[in-house]
């Protein structure tokens, strides 16, 4: 699959198709860690902080990950008492 990058405001954008932002159980938002492997060329990149947990969705790690970040300050304050 060809991408096209542009340019928005200092930096260089590269969009990525609905179906790969599925199939990564990420969205707009999420943090991703970019790697570069220079030798080859290729650029890898995966969702950022997540752990493989065997017997854990996607779709469940993702709404669990959503609900801490709504809910950080509440949490938060929760943790201190």
């Amino acid at each position: 699959m060809d991408r096209k990058l542009f340019r928005s405001g200092n930096s260089v954008v590269l969009a990525l198709p609905r179906e790969v932002i599925e199939s990564l159980g990420i969205g707009e938002g999420d943090v991703v860690t970019v790697e570069v492997e220079r030798d080859t060329k290729q650029i890898i990149i995966t969702p950022a902080g997540r752990s493989e947990i065997p017997g854990v969705d996607q779709m469940f790690d993702r709404h669990v990950a959503e609900f801490i970040e709504e809910y950080r300050p509440a949490l938060e304050d929760l943790a201190r008492q």
